[in-house]
This record gives C-alpha cells, sequence and structure tokens, in this order.
C-alpha cells in the first residue's frame, strides 16, 4: 500500500478525488492505506489538516463501518504531546471521514532510508517522546496495536505517533474481523502471536523494537517470511548491537518474551526522560510531566522537516485536474452534519458519544473562524458580506464567489444560458423525473458559471446527471463561440435557501468526455472485468496475516504453483525474474471476497510485469474456481494480481471472477 500519513509529501489528486470534504478544501493526496485515502486540506483559516475518506467499497461494509466509527471514538479520547489531534469527523457520512491536524515530516522508516539511524540526543528524545505518547495512550484506557515506523512522524519539535485504525479500549470493546490476527508482521508481541491478546504490555514490546529500529536501522528480529519473523519473535533474542549503553537496558526489558516482566509504556517514559534530561542543564525532573516532557524532547530534537511547496498551490489553476467529490450524498444531506469537533488543545476525556445524523451544520473549532451563513435568492449587491475568510478573491469557488457572480450579458452568454437550462432540465427530466428551477450566473474575472438548483432536495445521482448535461452543453457552446472566456462550471445545491453549498466543481474543457464518475474513467483492458475493480483497501486487508487454514492452505498451494510455472527450474535467486516467498505474497480480503495476488518487483518493465500477471492471473482464477465448486461455504469468487513499487504502491494488471476461467 501507499501509506497515508498526515506528515507525508503532497501528491497530486487522482481522478475521482473529492474537491471538499466537510469543512476542508482538499489540495492533494498524502497517501492511501487500509482503511481509506488522506488528502491534504485546508480549513477556512488556511491551516493545514489531514483528511483520511474511507475506501467507497468498503463504505458499505457495516463490520469496517464500525470499526471506522471505533476509530473516531478512540481517536477522541486520546489528546497529548507527541500525538497527532483529531480535530473533526463525520463516520456516519455515505462516505465516513475524519481529519486530524497535520504534521510535516517523514516517517521513521522513511528517515531511516534517506539519512541513516537517529544518534545522540535525538534518538534518546525519540524513545522518550513515543513512549510518553503511549503513556498518554494507555491512560486513556487505549491500546494502540499497531506500533510501527510507517506509524511514527518526524515532525518539527519531536516525534508523532499517529494511526488508531486497529487501536482498541481496554474494556474490551473492539471491532476486528475474525480468524484474521491485526498487527504488522515484525511488529508483534510474542503473546499477539501466540494467541492474539493484545494488551498495553504488547504496545510496550514493539516500543522497544522501534527504538531498536530508529537506533540501528535494522529490525530487531530480522527480515523475510512472516512466519520466519513470527518465529523469531517468540523464541530468539532480539539484535540490539550498536544500541547505545543508555538505551540497552531499558529497550531490552522492553522486548522481554514474558508481558509481565515489562515495564509500563510510563515507567520507560520516565526512564527515558530523565536520560534526556541528563544530556541538558534542567535541574527538576519532568518525567512527571508530560508538557514539560515534551518541551525537553522538542529542544533536544535534532530532525530537520523539510518544506512541501505543494501546500502553497498556486493562485488558481486554469487547467485543474477533474474531482469527483466522493461525499456527494453526504453534502447535500449535511455532509458535516453530526461531525465530532473537538478543541485543539483540549486534554479532557468526557462523554466520546457521537452526535446524531439529524443535524445539519457541524460545530465549528473553537479557534477556527466560522465560515459566514448566507441565504440564497438575491443578486449579490443585495446580500450580507461575506466574511474574509470566504472573499470572492478565493482560489476555489465558494458560496461568496457565486454571490459576487452576475446573470448573462451578450449574445455568447445568453445564448450559453439558454442551452444550459435546455439541456439541463431536460435531462433529468426525462431520465430521472426531477423537476428544479435553475438560475446561471457567470464570474468572467473567474472564468466560472454557476448553475444554481433549487426545488427538491438534490440525490447525488440527480447531481451527476445535472454535472454531466452541463458539461456536454458548455463543451458545445464554447465550440459556437470560439472566444467564450470561461472553463470552469460550479453547481451550487440551493434547495435549502438558508445553506446553499458548492457540490460540483469541474474543468468542461479538460474533462472531454464528461466524466461524472471514478469508475467511468477505468476501461477495462485485457484480462481485467469491468464490472468491478480491485483496491488498495482490499490489497491492505489481503495482506493481514490470516489464521483460517483452508485460506493458508489454497494460498500456499497456490504461490507454490506460480513460483513452478513462473521460475521453472531455475535456481538464478538473484534474478531480476526470480519469485520467492521474500517478494510473493496471496491473501485475502473477506468484505470484497478477493483473493489478491501481488509482487514487490519494481524494476519490471512492463512487457515482463504483463507477462506475469497472466501467470498469475491463471493461477489465481483456477484457484478460486475449484475451490468454489468444491464447497458451498467457500467465500472468495474475485481476484486480482498487482506489481507493488518499494513504497508499497501497487500497479493493479489483472482481474476477474471465478466465471471467467478458461476450463
Amino acid at each position: 500500500m501507499s501509506v497515508a500519513r498526515p506528515g507525508g509529501r503532497v501528491h497530486p489528486g487522482r481522478p475521482g478525488d473529492p474537491k471538499r470534504v466537510g469543512p476542508y478544501r482538499i489540495i492533494g493526496r498524502l497517501g492511501s492505506g487500509g482503511m481509506g485515502t488522506v488528502h491534504a486540506g485546508l480549513d477556512a483559516a488556511g491551516r493545514r489538516v489531514a483528511v483520511k475518506v474511507v475506501h467507497p467499497a468498503q463504505a458499505d461494509d457495516p463490520e469496517f463501518r464500525a470499526r471506522f466509527r471505533r476509530e473516531v471514538q478512540l481517536s477522541a479520547r486520546v489528546q497529548g504531546p507527541c500525538l497527532i489531534p483529531l480535530l473533526a469527523a463525520d463516520p456516519d457520512a455515505d462516505t465516513p471521514w475524519l481529519a486530524t491536524a497535520f504534521a510535516p515530516g517523514l516517517t521513521l522508516d522513511q528517515h531511516l532510508a534517506v539519512h541513516g539511524p537517529l544518534t545522540g540526543a535525538t534518538l534518546i528524545a525519540f524513545a522518550a517522546g513515543t513512549a510518553q505518547a503511549l503513556a498518554t495512550i494507555h491512560a486513556a484506557g487505549v491500546v494502540h496495536r499497531d506500533v510501527k515506523p510507517q506509524n511514527v512522524i518526524l515532525a518539527a519539535g519531536g516525534p508523532r505517533v499517529l494511526d488508531f485504525g486497529i487501536a482498541h479500549a481496554t474494556d474490551g470493546t473492539s471491532v476486528t474481523r475474525t480468524g484474521v490476527m491485526t498487527g504488522t508482521p515484525g511488529w508483534v508481541s510474542p503473546e499477539h502471536y501466540r494467541s492474539g491478546a493484545a494488551g498495553p504490555e504488547g504496545d510496550v514490546f514493539t516500543w522497544g523494537a522501534l527504538v531498536a529500529y530508529a537506533a540501528t536501522g535494522r529490525p530487531p528480529f530480522g527480515t523475510g517470511a512472516p512466519d520466519v519473523i513470527a518465529y523469531r519473535v517468540m523464541s530468539d533474542e532480539p539484535d540490539l548491537q550498536s544500541l547505545p549503553d543508555a538505551l540497552h537496558e531499558i529497550v531490552g526489558r522492553a522486548l522481554a518474551k514474558t508481558p509481565a516482566d515489562r515495564p509500563t509504556a510510563s515507567g520507560v517514559a520516565g526512564e527515558c526522560v530523565a536520560l534526556l534530561a541528563a544530556q541538558t542543564t534542567l535541574v527538576v525532573s519532568p518525567a512527571t510531566n508530560p508538557s514539560l516532557a515534551a518541551d525537553l524532547v522538542a529542544t533536544q530534537w535534532g530532525v530537520p522537516t523539510p518544506e512541501d511547496p505543494a501546500w502553497h498551490p498556486p493562485a488558481r489553476s486554469r487547467k485543474r485536474v477533474f474531482g469527483v467529490s466522493l461525499a456527494v450524498g453526504a453534502v447535500i444531506g449535511g455532509l458535516v452534519g453530526g461531525a465530532i469537533v473537538l478543541r485543539s488543545g483540549d486534554t479532557t476525556h468526557g462523554s466520546n458519544s457521537l452526535p446524531s445524523r439529524a443535524g445539519t451544520s457541524a460545530t465549528a473549532l473553537a479557534d477556527t473562524p466560522a465560515a459566514p451563513s448566507q441565504a440564497a435568492g438575491p443578486p449579490a449587491s443585495d446580500r450580507p458580506t461575506p466574511s474574509s475568510v470566504d472573499s470572492a478573491d478565493s482560489a476555489e469557488a465558494s458560496i461568496a464567489t457565486w454571490h459576487g457572480a452576475r446573470r448573462p450579458k451578450g449574445e455568447a452568454e445568453l445564448e450559453t444560458s439558454a442551452a444550459l437550462g435546455h439541456d439541463v432540465s431536460m435531462g433529468v427530466g426525462s431520465d430521472y423525473d426531477y423537476i428544479g428551477q435553475y438560475d446561471f450566473r457567470f464570474a468572467e474575472s473567474r472564468r466560472e458559471i454557476y448553475i444554481s438548483v433549487n426545488g427538491p432536495a438534490l440525490a447525488p445521482h440527480i447531481i451527476q446527471s445535472i454535472a454531466k448535461d452541463a458539461c456536454y452543453s458548455l463543451r458545445m457552446m464554447a465550440d459556437i463561440y470560439k472566444g467564450l472566456p470561461y472553463d470552469e462550471y460550479v453547481l451550487v445545491d440551493d434547495t435549502t435557501p438558508t445553506a446553499p453549498a458548492i457540490v460540483w466543481e469541474d474543468d468542461f474543457r479538460t474533462n472531454t468526455g464528461c466524466v461524472t464518475q471514478a469508475a467511468e474513467r477505468n476501461t477495462a483492458e485485457d484480462g481485467q472485468e469491468s464490472d468491478w475493480q480491485p483496491t488498495e483497501g482490499g490489497l491492505e486487508a489481503a495482506r493481514i496475516p490470516s489464521t483460517d487454514e483452508e485460506e493458508i492452505r489454497v494460498a500456499t498451494e497456490a504461490v507454490h504453483e506460480l513460483f513452478v510455472e513462473w521460475n521453472g527450474n531455475s535456481r538464478l535467486v538473484h534474478s531480476p525474474r526470480y519469485l520467492s516467498d521474500e517478494n510473493t505474497s496471496i491473501g485475502f480480503a473477506p468484505h470484497e471476497k478477493t483473493m489478491y495476488v501481488w509482487t514487490t518487483k519494481p524494476e519490471w518493465n512492463q512487457s515482463t510485469r504483463q507477462e506475469w500477471a497472466e501467470q498469475a492471473a491463471t493461477v489465481a482464477c483456477r484457484a478460486v474456481l475449484t475451490e468454489s465448486r468444491a464447497r458451498q461455504e467457500w467465500a472468495y469468487f474475485l481476484y486480482a494480481v498487482a506489481i507493488l513499487d518499494d513504497a508499497g504502491d501497487a500497479q493493479f494488471l489483472r482481474w476477474g471472477s471465478a466465471g471467467s476461467c478458461e476450463t
């Protein structure tokens, strides 16, 4: 997977990405993981946030939605130094989302790959800060359960522990898939491997492994196949060579095989903070005060934080990439209605119950200027003046810029309005029997045409229909009137006069196919069924080690068959073509009923990738077909084949169902 981390660099958005989520304007991607995609966003005041949006395919899974809701509840419970604060969330939206503060910096594994191990006071500050974060988590009655290098950001001022995707409360209330082991191979405690037990002691064990890795650049139990690593964790001693003497004894106790022999997170935090204090002239011990401990970590932190220019987008891009609002249905019903919103500095742990979906407005952040509430209807001159945070000079279209737009004038604009009125009303009227009133306004300086809709509530499919018809109509008019100075069209939901909302924005000139659904952009090629696509979330679910005997048997047999067919009699293990357990895996995504086959071979050219994908797809299809025929209880009838690069990003090459196999 590509790691979904609030500290990552901003990458360009992809077709289908939303332009807005809740109150946040989306400017790019930070990454994607098992639960969803993390977008880079800005609030109304321009503050940076990381917005995690659940993968659409998983939003319909009640079990997965329950896990996400649980993640929100647990994240809301935990606030403190060296953690990423939750700012807002809507777990009950059509496409659930949550937003956290943005912490710029590399993840630990990324930093080590570029700069090498941490040393000196910075290493001790890392140990102290991460231990303090776990102590705060445990004090709130929560177990993290996924402490690993990819879940620690080396931010300005110290490390930040993040991602409660599989965290659970110590009261035992948790939601996980039955029959699988949560956690990441190599970053799992011995008792978790043996019995699935996951308590605070397990977090301390993985903390010890994390500090050893930070100090040496090597996982303390080595690398290799997951079962080999599991054996070492349960039976072998960790590799703590090169670990400084000051930390060697503390980390060694944290990595004790028996949970009862390990110190608590607060205990190791106190010891590490004391070590850190010894590096300075500080007289009083800060070990019992998390805030002072965080200050001490910051003073000894020696990791620079590079600035990412992508956070400073140009004032306006004339050719923006088209984005589908994944949360469009939730926008119509009040996307941020019922959102949980926290003060960024609040460390209290009161009631964590989530508000009802009946609400239609978000509670503003205590330190964030509230967006103005404008009434729809009259032209801008008859309306209240918008606030500065939503001004007509803003880069993105907004209710304020809609207010400032004017009615059509001149032949080209008048004819364009008439064409839009005819095409849009006829399209939704004939296809969906929707009766609405439309108003068209023009903002020439912004090159935007606004289409506002008044009438019955807008359903997502109505919005998409209007957007598609408007795009076709505008492309036609731009061809007739070559000098038409517009390229953007913006759809305004004015069906609730007291709360108009921007629900669609696109460049009709660059969206040559007038695509309004991400799925329409996927053209099935040879070996790819057109009625469904594999997902990064499904692949990530498949990477969770299974304990189901039948799944393990099928995966073992299929991967062996693939090795035989691909490698033949070759023993050239160093050949770029050679496949082994080190670079190839098979796993299962129960929520998608899909068996995934993947290999990490970024050096392969496209020809080799296609050759391998064809063989892998044949093996996978045969496997799911054979098992489906053998017994009714076999759940998997789909398969997908992917190549991963060094960062874990997947290129899906083949996918299909058991019914597509050649028999």
